[in-house]
C-alpha cells in the first residue's frame, strides 16, 4: 500500500484500547489520520499489549511506513482504602484520613500512603473523586490527616486522592511502572510518557532506567511540574499538556494559561509539545463533537503544538475511527488559514549558536524566498529534524534515516515525514537520493526546488553542515523500480 505523506503538520496521537485493539481497527485508525498510537499502561495486560505492539508492527510492514508507539506508565497513583457502602460527605462537616486498614465510614477513610501525612500542612487542599470532594487540612499527625469537607459528595473505595498543594515525596516510578517499563521496551515501543512528574529528577531517573532504548516524554499535570519546566524540559524529550489531572490540581479557569505556557516553553526549548485530554470528548458517545471541543483542537493547532491525543474517544468510545478522522479534519481546516501559518510563529524562537540551528533557520527563510517545494533532511539520531520542525517550516520536512527506530520516534514531530532508507557516501549520492526520495514521496515534481540538509562526513551524528539547493527534472525516477 503507497501511503504519501500527510498534508496536515500537527500530528494525531491515538490511544488504543478495546474499542481500537484489533488489526483491522488500528489500520482503520490510521488511514483516518492517526500518526502514531498510544498503549495506556494503567489498563490492560501484558500480553495484551504484546498483541496490539504486533498489530502495529505488521501495519508497518504492509504501509512501508514507520509506526510511532508510546507506552503511557500509570504513576504513582494515590488512593484512599476501601469502604463497604459508598457514604455521603457534607459541606463543613469534619472527615479524617487516617492509616488504619479498616473499611470506611461517613468519618473517616484510610489513606495507605504515610508520605501525603508528612507532606501536609494545615490550609492544604486534599481533592477526591477528580476534585468531586475536596477537603481541607485542619490538623496533622503522624496517624491522622484531620480535615474539614469544603465541597461534599458521593466517597466510595478505592477513590484517587490528589495533593495540589505539596511536593508529596512519591517515587515517579512504581514497581508497577518498573515492570511496565521493562516489558515496553522489550517490546520496541518508540516512546515512554512518564506519569505524575514533580520535580526534574523524576525524569532524570526514568532516563537512566530507559538507557537510550526509546524517547522520554513528561506528562506536565501537577503543579509542582508548572513550577521547575525549565529543568524538566532540559532533561525530557518531548512534553504534554496533560489536562486531566492538571485541571483537577489546579483551579479549571487557570489550565488554558497553563496550557499556552506549556505550548511555548516546550516550542522555545525545540522539544515536541503534545495537548491532550477531553478535546473530543463527547465523541465517546457522540458522533459529532460540540462546537467548543472543535475549537479546543483548532486552538491547539493555531498555537503550534506538535501532537493533539485522543484518550478514551478512539480507546473506549462508540466512535473511535470517527473521533480520528474529526480530528484530522479540525486540524486540515485550521492549516489552511492564512493566519494559521503567522500564528504559529508567535512563539519566537531563537536559534542556538550551532551549525544545525543556523541552517534550519536559513532552511525557513530559503523555502519562502524561493517557493521550495520542500525541506529534505539527513539524520541518523533525529536531530537535525527536531531543530527543523522546531523552526515551523511551512513546506513537507521530509527525513531521510538509516535508523528505523530513529525513524518511529519522529511520528510526534510537527511536519515531518519520516523515511527509513539507506545512508549516502558522498555529496552527489546525496542530491540524487534526495530528489529521489522527494517525486517518490511526492512532496515535489519536475521543475520544483527543494532544500537539503546534511552533515559531512556523511553518516556522523550531529554533524549538520550542508544546506543545498536543487531543482528537479522529474526524471529522476527513470529507469528504477
Amino acid at each position: 500500500m503507497k501511503i504519501e505523506p500527510r498534508r496536515r503538520k500537527v500530528r494525531i496521537l491515538a490511544t488504543l484500547g478495546p474499542a481500537s485493539s484489533s488489526y483491522e481497527q488500528i489500520r482503520a485508525l490510521y488511514l483516518a489520520g492517526a500518526d502514531a498510537f498510544r498503549l495506556n499502561m494503567s489498563h490492560g495486560g501484558h500480553e495484551g499489549h504484546t498483541e496490539v505492539v504486533g498489530h502495529i508492527r505488521a501495519l508497518e510492514r504492509e504501509t512501508a511506513r514507520p509506526m510511532t508507539i508510546l507506552a503511557d506508565l500509570q504513576g504513582p497513583k494515590i488512593r484512599i482504602g476501601r469502604f463497604d457502602a459508598p457514604v455521603e460527605l457534607k459541606n463543613g462537616q469534619r472527615f479524617t484520613l487516617d492509616r488504619f486498614d479498616t473499611p470506611g465510614s461517613a468519618v473517616r477513610a484510610f489513606l495507605p500512603h504515610p508520605e501525603i501525612f508528612g507532606a501536609s500542612e494545615p490550609g492544604h487542599r486534599l481533592l477526591i473523586d477528580d476534585g468531586k470532594v475536596a477537603l481541607r487540612v485542619l490538623a496533622v499527625s503522624p496517624e491522622e490527616i484531620e480535615t474539614e469537607v469544603m465541597v461534599g459528595g458521593r466517597l466510595s473505595s478505592n477513590k484517587g486522592l490528589n495533593v495540589p498543594d505539596a511536593v508529596v515525596p512519591l517515587a515517579a516510578l512504581t514497581e508497577k511502572d518498573r515492570r511496565d517499563l521493562d516489558f515496553a521496551l522489550d517490546a520496541g515501543v518508540d516512546w515512554i510518557a512518564l506519569s505524575f512528574v514533580q520535580r526534574p529528577e523524576d525524569v532524570a531517573e526514568a532516563r537512566t532506567l530507559i538507557g537510550g532504548r526509546a524517547q522520554l516524554l513528561a506528562k506536565i499535570e501537577k503543579p509542582q511540574a508548572l513550577d521547575r519546566l525549565t529543568e524538566i524540559l532540559e532533561i525530557a524529550d518531548a512534553v504534554m499538556v496533560a489536562r486531566g489531572d492538571l485541571g483537577v490540581e489546579m483551579p479549571p479557569e487557570a489550565v488554558p494559561m497553563a496550557q499556552k505556557r506549556i505550548v511555548q516553553a516546550a516550542r522555545k526549548a525545540g522539544r515536541p509539545v503534545v495537548v491532550a485530554t477531553q478535546m473530543l470528548e463527547s465523541m465517546i458517545t457522540s458522533p459529532t463533537p460540540t462546537r467548543a471541543e472543535v475549537s479546543d483542537v483548532a486552538n491547539a493547532v493555531y498555537d503550534g503544538a506538535d501532537a493533539v491525543m485522543l484518550s478514551a474517544e478512539s480507546a473506549a468510545g462508540a466512535w473511535p475511527v470517527e473521533a480520528v478522522r474529526m480530528m484530522d479534519a479540525i486540524a486540515s481546516a485550521v492549516e489552511t488559514d492564512p493566519e494559521h501559518a503567522r500564528r504559529v510563529h508567535f512563539t519566537e524562537t531563537l536559534l542556538e549558536p550551532t551549525t544545525a540551528d543556523a541552517l534550519s533557520g536559513a532552511a525557513g527563510q530559503i523555502a519562502g524566498t524561493i517557493s521550495a517545494r520542500a525541506v529534505c533532511c539527513f539524520t541518523t539520531s533525529g536531530s537535525t529534524a527536531r531543530r527543523a520542525s522546531r523552526e515551523r517550516i511551512n513546506v513537507p520536512l521530509l527525513v531521510l534515516t538509516p535508523k528505523l527506530a530513529t525513524a518511529r520516534q519522529l511520528g510526534l514531530l510537527w511536519g515531518v515525514h519520516a523515511v527509513h532508507t539507506r545512508d549516502v557516501n558522498d555529496f552527489e549520492e546525496m542530491v540524487n537520493k534526495a530528489k529521489r526520495m522527494a517525486l517518490r514521496a511526492g512532496v515535489a515534481s519536475g521543475g520544483d526546488r527543494i532544500i537539503i540538509m546534511a552533515g559531512v562526513p556523511f553518516g556522523t551524528p550531529g554533524s549538520t553542515n550542508v544546506l543545498h539547493i536543487a531543482r528537479l527534472t522529474g526524471d529522476e525516477l527513470k529507469g528504477r523500480k
